[in-house]
């Protein structure tokens, strides 16, 4: 299947964030085509910036290309969101992607929680994480995948979604693999095989956290949060040599709403826990 790989990004949007006078402040900023963000916000007194990816072509079609790269430099906080869903189009004979390089410094914090992906009638589309982390820094990222209608008013008729998420401890003694998770849906196989991870389910929600304050017990409580939702949910942890955890969580629901709730209801948890914070609500509707 021919892709982007060999053509010019569609958008490319760099972005670096680090402290000053007690607030995280943008210290690089660069944007061409069709990706930028919007002015800052501050949600509350805790000095974490809030910014807003946009996309003013408001669709990824097919062959397109987008990348990402975010500095979080050290001591520095923020929070990266999207102004709407992620919108793949018809993708005949290509693919659209999104490649996103991440790097965290000794005590950064990102929390990256975009509105849902939405792939329509006959979209492929591929998104390829890569995250660097401090050993100290702390990473929480929140998405779902939702499937768009199609004209004869059916839905989950995409013809495939794969997802891919390195992330790295960087120590003096070098790179660290935590995790690498590769996830691919491919609706059309599912329905001729009636077999597949979605179980029946259409839409799903991932939250990855990466902290050295990630256990057991912080897995086991953000399980239980989730029964007060009507998604199917399970747990799963990892611990790299320099002490660094992760945690990635998956929903399988019928509903786009329920997931949002429900990984909000986490992504709150971890801000009260961990930085004394209320939690937030990022939907634009």
């Amino acid at each position: 299947m021919p892709g982007p790989a060999t053509l010019s990004p569609r958008g490319r949007l760099e972005l670096g964030i680090s402290v000053r006078g007690g607030r995280s402040v943008a210290s690089r900023q660069f944007h061409e085509g069709a990706l930028r963000v919007l002015r800052p916000h501050y949600l509350d007194e805790s000095g974490q910036v809030c910014y807003v990816m946009v996309n003013p072509g408001g669709a990824y079609l097919g062959a397109d290309l987008f990348l990402i790269d975010v500095d979080v430099e050290d001591g520095a906080d923020l929070l990266l969101t999207t102004q709407s869903a992620t919108k793949i189009y018809r993708t005949p004979g290509s693919f659209a992607e999104q490649r996103m390089n991440v790097r965290l410094g000794e005590r950064a914090r990102l929390e990256l929680v975009p509105d849902q992906v939405i792939a329509y009638r006959e979209a492929s589309y591929r998104q390829s994480s890569r995250f660097s982390l401090d050993p100290t820094s702390s990473l929480v990222m929140a998405e779902v995948i939702t499937p768009g209608w199609s004209p004869d008013g059916a839905s989950f008729r995409y013809e495939e979604v794969r997802l891919r998420n390195e992330i790295r401890i960087e120590t003096g003694r070098g790179s660290e693999l935590l995790a690498l998770d590769n996830l691919l849906i491919r609706p059309p196989l599912n329905k001729v095989t009636g077999m597949g991870f979605m179980e029946g389910f259409s839409h799903l929600g991932s939250l990855v956290v990466v902290d050295p304050r990630v256990s057991q017990g912080l897995a086991g409580e953000l399980r239980e949060l989730t029964r007060d939702f009507d998604a199917y949910t399970g747990a799963s942890l990892t611990r790299s040599v320099a002490g660094t955890a992760g945690l990635v969580l998956r929903s399988l629901s019928n509903s786009t709403e329920e997931l949002n709730n429900l990984l909000g209801a986490c992504t709150g948890l971890l801000r009260g826990r961990w930085h004394g914070q209320a939690p937030v609500n990022l939907r634009k509707y």
